[in-house]
């Protein structure tokens, strides 16, 4: 999905122009569209204010974290007064539909505009969308999603709920300094509440409330009517039913701050017009950056280029490592998207890095700051344990790695489980794990330095297998065939 223009109006009511390719549409009501919603304003407009006085929203704008708030004129004096220190709290929400079985590096930033909320003492909702999910956000999309079996989508979101919850977790017991201050935390399910919503109601209710006009205003609405394709109605009253979700958790949470992804502006307008109108209580919406890769695409399932949430899909030590390798030109960014350091120290760190750019700062501490939040402390030692085994070849460090993170180190190695025989030699353990041809170009490649054991090359093919070196003390040993061939070799009957 691409993030609108910063600045662009996003709700302005228009007529639809041009018209579907498959038939022409309706001649337009004689009566005048409603009136237009105000324009979201980019928060990077706003007047510049000091550290000292600066609230959340501008402490967030200013770390790039807030983009835009809706609605634009006067929002965003009401939504700061409204976070000031010495409040009542704010509850503000964000929502995530389980169109797959975790979340993703995409979704950090919005996840990141929670806990800062949290942490300036508000209280925060995560809605994982099990009833939204079946229908598909139409958002950005150029064709519909694939629609999803009911148990899938359940199997998925309770599956985002632990990724969420486990994100809160993380974050309350390694990142924040302690003490009372930090907002309540919830992960709920919008299926608890749109699922037993009965159809007639919900139309004779919220229904009643959002205008036609509004809805086929928006651009991506629009060129989804020109399509050959079209919209389907599913994908029509999505907007309607995240409306929903704003007005459910207004009412039952006191919600009045919905936060989303740029390319959720739209979504967010809906659920401002719906709460308005029903309650008559002044909401707000924020914006956060997409992440998108060097390319320009945005990071995600659709894109096929998540970097996973869940250990099952992405190790600790490939989430390290995504971003221990990004670039100088990023990487101050993402300190102040991703991390909950002050702005202070991130600007102390790259001005260490412009002295000694050879020893990666920057990225080694992204990297440890977003692996503890994800994976806990155990995830960033075991990230920090492969990279010492694979890069620096580290002996210590791969007598303690587990099966597991051998498997996920080294994800398409073979694994064998021998017996160690006596005088066994290297020549004999490569035959055996087949890593080698039979015959004299199988004993050229051990002559010839192409082979290694836990990191030690070996020139000589006869060379004998020793405990405590060529077998670790984890009944391990680590072969090595050319440049990239793995395996992995579990002794047994030590």
């Amino acid at each position: 999905m691409a993030a609108p223009a910063l600045g662009r109006p996003c709700g302005r009511a228009a007529g639809l122009r041009g018209g579907l390719r498959r038939a022409p549409l309706p001649a337009p009501l004689p009566a005048p569209l409603p009136a237009p919603l105000p324009a979201p304003r980019p928060l990077h407009e706003r007047a510049p204010r000091s550290r000292s006085s600066a609230g959340l929203l501008a402490a967030q704008c200013e770390r790039g974290l807030f983009q835009e708030v809706f609605p634009g004129q006067g929002a965003e004096e009401q939504l700061a007064a409204l976070l000031e220190p010495g409040r009542p709290p704010v509850t503000a929400y964000c929502g995530f539909d389980p169109t797959a079985d975790s979340l993703h590096v995409g979704h950090l930033p919005a996840v990141a505009a929670l806990l800062h909320f949290q942490r300036a003492g508000h209280n925060v909702v995560a809605v994982v969308g099990g009833a939204t999910a079946r229908l598909g956000d139409p958002s950005g999309r150029l064709r519909a999603r694939e629609p999803l079996a009911a148990e899938r989508v359940r199997a998925h979101a309770r599956a985002l709920r632990l990724c969420l919850w486990r994100l809160f977790e993380n974050h309350r017991r390694l990142l924040w300094a302690g003490g009372p201050g930090l907002g309540r935390a919830e992960v709920l399910d919008n299926a608890r509440w749109l699922g037993r919503r009965p159809l007639l109601g919900f139309l004779c209710g919220a229904g009643g409330r959002l205008r036609m006009g509004t809805l086929l205003s928006r651009q991506g609405c629009r060129e989804r009517l020109r399509s050959a394709e079209g919209m389907s109605l599913a994908e029509f009253v999505y907007p309607a039913l995240q409306a929903y979700d704003f007005l459910h958790l207004h009412r039952r949470r006191g919600c009045r701050v919905q936060l989303g992804g740029a390319d959720q502006m739209g979504n967010i307008m809906s659920g401002y017009e719906l709460v308005t109108k029903m309650t008559g209580t002044d909401v707000f919406g924020i914006t956060v950056p997409l992440i998108t890769s060097t390319t320009g695409d945005k990071l995600g399932k659709t894109a096929g280029n998540a970097v996973w949430l869940n250990r099952d899909k992405t190790s600790p030590f490939e989430l390290y490592q995504f971003f221990v390798r990004q670039q100088d030109n990023i990487v101050e960014k993402y300190l102040k998207l991703f991390t909950f350091l002050p702005l202070e120290e991130i600007a102390h760190i790259m001005e260490m890095h412009a002295k000694e750019p050879e020893k990666w700062g920057p990225q080694k501490r992204l990297a440890a700051e977003v692996t503890k939040l994800v994976h806990g402390t155990e995830g960033l030692e075991s990230a920090k344990r492969c990279t010492r085994a694979l890069y620096y070849s580290s002996v210590e460090a791969l007598e303690a790695m587990s099966d597991q993170e051998l498997q996920e180190l080294f994800k398409q190695a073979p694994s064998a489980e021998l017996v160690l025989e006596p005088g066994m030699s290297v020549l004999d353990l490569c035959r055996k794990a087949n890593a080698i041809q039979d015959g004299p170009s199988g004993y050229q490649k051990i002559t010839d330095g192409g082979v290694s054991v836990n990191g030690i090359r070996v020139t000589n093919p006869e060379t004998v297998l020793i405990l405590g070196q060529h077998i670790l003390k984890n009944g391990v040993s680590l072969l090595r065939v050319g440049k990239k061939n793995y395996y992995i070799i579990k002794w047994l009957q030590l």
